[in-house]
């Protein structure tokens, strides 16, 4: 049987090498490529959130990768949800948000779960998200949402370790919960600083989405 064929869509080049570790680590038999356009997040940043416009770039980009006829496609990017959306509707295979399966798992880890991300905009997002998937399923559930003050203009501006360090330190914010969710893909790099400060679960994005397509193919 041939290899999976999965396509990849990045906003941001700091999310390329994390899901590739996962990749990597959890399901090495798949055959992955990736598309790439950080303007898009900087388009977001201009704006001060998502707009129609910016939508409407992504789709078409999305739908040009879609164009390929891979076995699945995973979004890496999280301030992009309408527009996921859109293409989950019209892409005639599997199609998944980033943080779809951290969610679920977020749900699965306890009554308290905490969020913690470094963009201002992923933040409400998830955290809505997350709220409205345990009302969805009767689960009573309470998020806490972080946001790394500033980690992700540390970020953008190549100051990874500043970036590293906020993340770290607003880690400190959620010790009391049942898990700790890593809103995003390029925060995965610092599951194991953050889980050496608790004794709870922390979850990082692209191993929980690789790990449930690996799941989804092996069920056929």
């Amino acid at each position: 049987m041939a290899a999976a064929r999965i396509a990849l869509f990045h906003a941001t080049r700091a999310a390329i090498a994390p899901v590739e570790g996962a990749f990597k680590e959890i399901w090495p038999e798949a055959s992955h490529w990736s598309l790439l356009d950080e303007g898009l997040t900087q388009a977001v940043d201009r704006a001060g959130g998502y707009t129609d416009e910016i939508g409407e770039r992504f789709i078409q980009l999305a739908t040009y990768a879609a164009d390929s006829g891979p076995d699945a496609f995973l979004f890496t990017c999280t301030a992009f949800g309408p527009a996921m959306e859109e293409c989950k509707r019209r892409f005639p295979f599997p199609t998944f948000k980033p943080n779809e399966a951290l969610l679920e798992a977020g749900l699965k880890a306890g009554r308290r779960v905490g969020l913690l991300a470094s963009h201002p905009v992923t933040l409400p997002m998830l955290t809505d998200q997350l709220q409205d998937l345990a009302k969805e399923r009767g689960q009573s559930l309470t998020v806490v949402p972080k946001l790394a003050d500033g980690a992700w203009n540390d970020l953008t501006a190549g100051r990874k370790q500043a970036h590293d360090d906020k993340l770290i330190s607003a880690a400190d914010a959620l010790l009391d919960c049942d898990a700790i969710l890593l809103a995003q893909f390029s925060m995965a790099p610092l599951l194991p600083a953050i889980q050496a400060k608790t004794k709870a679960p922390v979850l990082s994005s692209p191993h929980a989405a690789v790990a449930h397509l690996k799941g989804l193919f092996a069920k056929g």
